[in-house]
C-alpha cells in the first residue's frame, strides 16, 4: 500500500509499527516522505497514494476522492502555529506590525496558514503585504536573516525559536481556542475512499497503540527522519501532537473539523463542500485505551 507522511517526529512514531511490519495483518507499506506543502499537492493532483497525511485546509479540495480516517492526525490543545519576528518591537505589537509586511508561510493550503487567514482578518488592519510559501523548516532562518519580516511556523519551532533569537509575535491555536473552545485539527490522515477504510483506519489505530506501548521502539526510525532534532526535542514533539485524538478524532475531533472549514467556507477561503462527506462511514472504532 502506498502511503505519504512527513518525517516529523509524529508521523514516524505513529506511523513506525506499520512501517515495520509490527501490524498484524497489514500490507506492507511504500513510504513516501514528504514535506505537508507536497502532500497537499499530491492529494489534490488526483495521481496521490492510497493513503496521505494532508493538511485539514486542504481536505475541502479532495473529499471527493479522499475520506477522512478518524486516527492517525495531529489534533489537540496548545499546539497551534505560531507567528514570529526577528524584531522583539514587532512582536510587542502584535497583529498590527504585521500590516503591509511580508510573512513566510509552510503552505497555501496548510491548516496553519487557514488559521493565520482567519486571525489576520480579525487583527491585522488593512491585511499583510506579500505571503511567501517555504518548506517550514527554512521559514525561521529565512525571518532571522531579514528575507522575510515574519513567519508562520509550525511542528517543533514551537520549542526552538529562541534559539534563533526569534520573538512570539502571535499564537494561532491559543487564539483558535480563546475564539472557539475547541482543539486545533491540524493534520489529516486521508484515504481513497475506493478502499476498505475501516481496515486501514485499525491498522493506523494499532500502529498508534503499539507506539504508545513500545514508545523506545521507533525512536531510531523518529531520530533517522528527524532532520538533525535533539532526541528531547523529538520527545517533546511527539508528546504534543500524539495524544488521545491521534488514536480516534471523537465527537470534539470532529466537531473542531466541522468548525474551522465550515467557517472558512463562509468566508470563501476554501471551497464550499458537503459536510457529510467529513463524517466516518466505517465501522466503529474500538473503545480507545489512550495514552499510557
Amino acid at each position: 500500500m502506498k502511503i505519504a507522511y512527513s518525517p516529523c517526529p509524529n508521523d514516524t512514531f505513529v506511523f513506525h509499527a506499520w512501517a515495520h511490519g509490527l501490524v498484524p495483518g497489514a500490507p506492507q507499506l511504500e513510504v513516501t516522505y514528504a514535506d505537508i506543502d507536497i502532500t497537499n499537492g499530491l492529494a489534490a493532483s488526483g495521481n496521490g497514494p492510497d493513503v496521505l497525511k494532508i493538511s485539514y485546509a486542504a481536505l475541502p479540495w479532495v473529499l471527493s476522492e479522499y475520506a477522512l480516517l478518524p486516527c492517525g492526525g495531529a489534533l489537540g490543545r496548545g499546539c497551534g502555529p505560531l507567528v514570529l519576528a526577528a524584531d522583539p518591537g514587532m512582536a510587542a505589537s502584535g497583529g498590527a506590525a504585521l500590516s503591509g509586511k511580508r510573512v513566510a508561510v509552510p503552505s497555501e493550503r496548510s491548516t496553519a496558514y487557514l488559521l493565520f487567514r482567519l486571525w489576520a482578518s480579525q487583527r491585522v488592519p488593512g491585511g499583510v503585504g506579500e505571503i511567501v510559501v517555504m518548506p517550514f523548516h527554512d521559514i525561521m532562518p529565512a525571518v532571522r536573516d531579514g528575507i522575510v519580516d515574519a513567519g508562520l511556523v509550525i511542528h517543533e519551532a514551537r520549542f526552538t525559536y529562541p534559539s534563533y533569537g526569534l520573538s512570539l509575535v502571535a499564537d494561532m491555536g491559543s487564539w483558535w481556542e480563546e475564539d472557539t473552545g475547541l482543539p486545533i485539527p491540524l493534520g489529516a490522515i486521508i484515504a481513497r475512499r475506493t478502499l476498505d477504510l475501516a481496515a486501514i483506519a485499525g491498522w493506523i489505530r494499532a500502529s498508534v497503540e503499539y507506539a504508545w506501548a513500545h514508545p523506545d521502539a521507533s525512536m531510531s526510525y523518529v531520530m533517522e527522519h528527524a532532520q538533525e532534532m535533539s532526541p528531547d526535542v523529538a520527545k517533546a514533539h511527539i508528546d504534543l501532537y500524539v495524544n488521545d485524538f491521534t488514536a480516534d478524532l471523537g465527537e470534539q475531533g470532529y466537531g473542531a473539523v466541522r468548525a474551522l472549514l465550515g467557517r472558512a467556507a463562509r468566508e470563501g477561503l476554501v471551497p464550499a463542500f458537503d459536510p457529510a462527506l467529513l463524517e466516518w462511514k466505517g465501522e466503529a472504532m474500538p473503545g480507545r485505551q489512550g495514552r499510557n
